[in-house]
């Protein structure tokens, strides 16, 4: 006994005593060096474990009792540590199960594909914190290991290192692919780090995925506008966190984005996050396959042999085995798709180990039938987003590019010279259009190239203020680097090479815009004349403007910078191929024809160039162009008649920025004087002025917090023309003005829209019928819509115009809380459509005003009692003539009442 006490003696003098610092066992781990575990750890055997310690057994000394009861007592007087350690094993416990569930899909063949496709708690925890579970996680596997080698499962330790390992060079793939941007350039030179650079974009929850048919430079400058709205705003690594709210788990993400806004770029930041154990690390696999490499896919493939055929490595996975794991696919640029994305009548599809066509594949992966548990984010521009079905697409999102302070900090961090950096933010922000466009990352960009060198020259002209200036400046630096480069004394040969190359670029632009593809491959070159190795030769323009690279999986492709530089070299094109004396009248027609507008800006683009200043600076590139300052003048008068028109909002704003192409300001600011003065009737404004008014109103940078309609009233109904400003207004007021149906197409399109701040809208006693409460409700079933407050009072609404609005509030339940519809005729079937969506505890509505309802028995707004009002009104004219006070009162008084009794004189 006393030999067994003495070795006691000896284990506890070589232990450290308790308190003392002690390795932790991932310390004494990492020691060891004979095996390949992520850190070349070895856990083959037990013999580099520490022993755990031994606590003395039997009675303790009574000044041991005595020091136990005093810490006992410490520990008792510590209220809640044994339920903050309860909690801690549990949470302990619960962490090694969940790791435990993941390490056993390595090893079991059996194990049933990931059904959890909702993200974990992972989300809540900040970069650090992300990095530090990540740690942690590691050591939980050298835990596994470790017990596995010691219960002789040398085979399953093994497999699992070997799939860990595989798991993280896979990652250090991906942070190598994704951690370098190459900003408006092809991938050569010295790249810039993405971590550098990036500026978090602005994102909002999006609403539906329905297609925005403006064009997306007006959606620039829709989106650009002060927003004091109520966005729902969302981190580029939180898209797949279901919003506040929502518990249900969200599968398919898709972000719509204008070209060059930073869809792509947040990709890249997602999965470099993710690669990097940032974020997001429940999902074991993130597979991107752009649609520009897609298009390149040919024959019949299973989705495993696809992946394959992307990422090679993953050929050491058994055919099913890498579906055990979360996998997310990140299908980015939708509207560069060249497959027919057939969801209607493409056959169902649920093997992924059986060959078939891309285009079933993506449709089945897309619509849950193939893979349903994996992620899957889909990137797009606006005009292409509707290919996939609604019902597929679980959360929209949308990228809405800088804010106006995020563009100031683009310039300054983009130059050392802080001085050089607040001349070209003053410049740009004193032109209206350029500010607008640096919205987009790309045009900053541009605009940074440009005024760098057009600042830093001694003979450099006038300061370009027009977009189609900006662009023309911009293709003259980078041709000019070509020409510095290698032909400096041949000036009249680069004249004719640049001209001819130019020409064969535009082309292919102008031919594909109307087809809105945006990515080329060698056939679309060769077929346009341009010789694939002559790309390459022009390195000024095909660095800067057409881009020659490597898709994601090293598959060469081609594409104009930004889809602005493609319109601009499709009007170059026809400006220099087309000498047609009415060329600029035909496209000014072509445009106005379009109905997403997608012709606007090339139309701008074009009507620029022809200006003497533009012709001026094409003339050092290309050389003398034909069109005279008369075909302008006549152009511009020609474009002031088709204001006169009743043509769409969006169309009619375009030419209004053509006129500024063109230099013609005159009814901008005619309008001008007529705000500042303050006394000019609205009777004396022409219909293009009342346009003119409408377009200065938009533009500006400040929200209308009212908008009266009824101030600019007039009985031509002309005043219609200024409904679209409702976009740019908080409070709208449109009762009585004498508004049909119609006039709803253009208040639907403001009610869409994400930016507009509109939040409360009367149309109380207009002619809107059923038909115009339809086009209005489409709106207010739009998550877009943010509206509070509608009043439709006096509107002729029947039981059809309320089956309308209930299913509208059934739709997007959440926003609007006032509903008037007084003065109708909705029947007690209306009404109880619409009490019956009141009381849907999601429906946020808590006034609904149907009082006054009966069958048929109004009319709409002051016309429904007009005839008695004038007879009326005869009585104070004759007994008080010659007081306009009184006249003006008891007017209005007997209006009130004329209207009370007309509910019964008008049946």
């Amino acid at each position: 006994m006393e030999k067994e006490r003495g070795k006691r003696r000896a284990a506890s003098e070589m232990r450290p005593p308790v308190g003392c610092k002690r390795k932790n066992p991932e310390s004494v781990l990492m020691e060891r060096a004979d095996s390949p575990v992520l850190s070349c750890v070895s856990l083959k055997s037990d013999a580099s474990m520490e022993q755990p310690i031994k606590f003395r057994e039997g009675a303790f000394h009574t000044d041991q009792r005595d020091q136990m009861e005093e810490y006992s007592s410490d520990l008792h007087d510590k209220s809640g540590l044994s339920s903050i350690l309860k909690s801690l094993e549990e949470k302990a416990m619960k962490f090694l199960k969940e790791e435990l569930k993941t390490f056993v899909r390595h090893l079991d063949q059996n194990y049933p594909e990931c059904s959890e496709p909702q993200l974990e708690e992972d989300n809540d925890l900040d970069c650090d914190g992300q990095m530090q579970k990540t740690s942690v996680r590691e050591v939980a596997l050298k835990i596994t290991l470790y017990i596995l080698r010691t219960m002789k499962q040398n085979d399953l330790a093994d497999m699992l290192e070997k799939r860990q390992l595989m798991l993280q060079e896979f990652k250090c793939k991906l942070k190598k692919q994704f951690e370098c941007v190459f900003e408006g350039k092809a991938k050569e030179g010295q790249p810039t780090l993405l971590s550098e650079i990036y500026t978090e974009l602005y994102i909002t929850e999006g609403g539906t995925g329905a297609v925005n048919d403006e064009h997306e430079v007006r959606q620039i400058e829709t989106a650009s506008k002060k927003r004091r709205t109520e966005d729902t705003t969302v981190k580029c690594n939180d898209i797949f966190k279901p919003l506040c709210g929502c518990e249900t788990p969200i599968r398919t993400v898709l972000t719509k984005g204008v070209a060059g806004i930073g869809k792509t770029v947040s990709v890249q930041k997602f999965i470099l996050d993710w690669a990097e154990g940032k974020a997001n690390q429940d999902v074991h696999f993130i597979f991107a396959l752009p649609f520009r490499d897609l298009n390149l896919i040919k024959g019949e493939y299973s989705l495993i042999e696809l992946l394959h055929h992307f990422v090679p490595e993953l050929k050491s996975f058994q055919s099913t085995e890498l579906f055990r794991y979360k996998v997310l696919f990140i299908f980015d640029g939708l509207d560069e798709c060249r497959l027919p994305l057939d969801f209607q009548n493409n056959e169902s599809w649920f093997d992924v180990t059986k060959k078939t066509s891309l285009d079933v594949l993506l449709t089945n992966l897309i619509k849950g039938n193939l893979l349903p548990s994996a992620l899957l984010w889909i990137t797009s521009r606006p005009a292409a987003a509707n290919q996939i079905p609604a019902k597929c697409v679980y959360q929209v999102t949308e990228i809405r590019g800088f804010s106006d302070a995020q563009k100031e900090e683009y310039f300054r961090r983009r130059f050392n010279d802080q001085s050089l950096a607040s001349r070209i933010i003053t410049h740009v922000k004193s032109s209206r259009s350029l500010f607008i466009m640096c919205h987009i990352p790309v045009f900053c960009w541009i605009s940074a190239t440009v005024f760098q060198r057009f600042f830093s020259e001694t003979d450099r002209g006038e300061i370009p203020r027009t977009l189609t200036e900006m662009y023309t400046h911009f293709l003259i630096f980078q041709t000019s680097l070509k020409n510095d480069k290698y032909m400096k004394n041949h000036e009249t040969k680069l004249k004719e090479y640049s001209k001819e190359f130019l020409l064969k670029l535009g082309k292919l632009a102008f031919d594909n815009l109307e087809k809105g593809n945006l990515i080329f491959y060698k056939q679309d070159l060769t077929g346009n004349g341009i010789d694939v190795t002559e790309t390459s030769v022009y390195s000024g323009v095909c660095t800067e403007v057409f881009k020659e690279e490597y898709g994601l999986y090293q598959e060469k492709v081609y594409c104009f910078v930004h889809l602005s530089i493609q319109e601009y070299l499709a009007a170059l094109y026809v400006f220099l191929s087309n000498s047609s004396a009415d060329l600029l009248k035909t496209a000014v027609n072509q445009a106005l024809k379009s109905k997403n507008g997608h012709l606007d800006l090339y139309l701008r683009f074009l009507l620029g160039l022809s200006t003497d200043s533009s012709k001026t600076l094409l003339q050092r590139l290309l050389g003398p162009t034909k069109i005279s300052s008369d075909t302008i003048k006549e152009t511009a008068q020609y474009i002031k008649e088709k204001i006169q028109e009743n043509l769409s909002p969006e169309r009619t704003i375009n030419l209004f920025h053509c006129l500024t192409e063109l230099g013609d300001n005159s009814l901008v600011e005619e309008v001008q004087r007529y705000l500042n003065s303050g006394n000019i009737s609205a009777d004396d404004l022409s219909p293009a002025q009342y346009s003119a008014l409408a377009f200065v109103m938009l533009m500006s940078d400040e929200e209308l917090d009212v908008f009266d309609l009824k101030k600019y009233i007039r009985s031509d109904k002309e005043h219609c023309r200024l409904l679209p400003v409702v976009k740019n207004s908080r409070t709208a007021l449109l009762n009585s003005c004498d508004l049909i149906d119609i006039n709803c197409e253009v208040l639907s399109s403001a009610l869409r829209s994400n930016s507009s701040p509109l939040r409360e809208l009367d149309l109380s006693d207009n002619d809107l019928k059923d038909s115009g409460v339809k086009l209005l409700s489409a709106a207010l079933g739009d998550l877009h819509c943010k509206l509070k407050i509608l009043r439709l009072s006096g509107c002729r609404v029947t039981e059809e115009g309320c089956s309308y609005l209930a299913s509208a509030l059934r739709l997007n339940p959440s926003h609007l809380r006032e509903l008037d519809l007084s003065y109708n005729h909705p029947g007690d079937s209306g009404v109880k459509l619409l009490s019956a969506v009141q009381e849907d505890p999601s429906c946020k509505l808590e006034k609904l005003h149907v009082d006054h309802s009966g069958e048929c028995r109004t009319r709409p707004g002051l016309q429904k009692c007009k005839c008695l009002c004038m007879f009326l009104l005869i009585i104070p004219l004759i007994l008080c003539y010659g007081c306009i006070h009184t006249i003006v009162v008891m007017s209005v008084a007997f209006c009130t009442v004329c209207r009370w009794i007309s509910m019964f004189v008008f049946r």
